[in-house]
């Protein structure tokens, strides 16, 4: 029922490209034995923000949210899992395993990655809440059934992140990041404080 993959062929990025949701698994590493902490499960899911680089390359923005725990777990050990999964007719689960690496706005590295991200270049449709993209080298890609999950249909795409982040000046946003995205709730470091615009 479930298949691995060598690479991330044309077929399965056409069923990423049609997945309105996808869901990012991090968890610390707080002994030298790697137990501890609490391990992190975020739904994402706004348009234009995933993007396939390579065969095994892959990239999402991320946005401003309450917490940073998918940051704070990469700095610390760089592993990540991504889940894309099906909720049409068509049945199938598909896992991307793999180090995950944290690019922030203002690198060199930033303005290569930008533009496969339609909404940070279009003025008309620019996200003011980018707080970091995620890079992954992929290390394992495999599908599985996704029999028993439900069909469901996409209502709308939300906005209200984009509203709450548009009432907002860069200086407030940057005060919200210090305030809520700074450390996990672990305590490992996330998101370093930038002085305020």
């Amino acid at each position: 029922m479930g298949t691995l993959y060598a690479e991330l062929d044309d077929r399965l990025r056409k069923f990423i490209a049609r997945q309105p949701v996808f869901f990012v698994a991090t968890a610390p590493c707080l002994s030298a034995d790697g137990d501890g902490g609490h391990v992190n499960l975020s739904p994402k899911g706004s348009a234009d923000t995933f993007a396939v680089l390579g065969p095994s390359t892959v990239a999402y923005l991320d946005l401003t949210g309450s917490g940073a725990e998918t940051i704070a777990h990469l700095r610390q050990n760089g592993q990540i899992t991504i889940m894309f999964c099906s909720f049409s007719h068509e049945t199938k689960v598909l896992r991307l395993h793999g180090r995950g690496e944290v690019v922030l706005p203002g690198t060199d590295r930033w303005g290569e990655l930008a533009g496969h991200f339609p909404r940070t270049a279009d003025p008309a449709t620019q996200l003011t809440n980018q707080r970091a993209i995620i890079v992954v080298d992929l290390d394992r890609i495999a599908d599985s059934c996704g029999y028993a999950v439900p069909e469901m249909s996409l209502a709308a795409e939300r906005d209200v992140l984009d509203r709450w982040a548009a009432k907002k000046t860069p200086a407030e946003l940057a005060a919200y990041r210090v305030e809520k995205n700074s450390v996990s709730i672990d305590g490992l470091p996330a998101l370093e404080p930038a002085p305020a615009p």
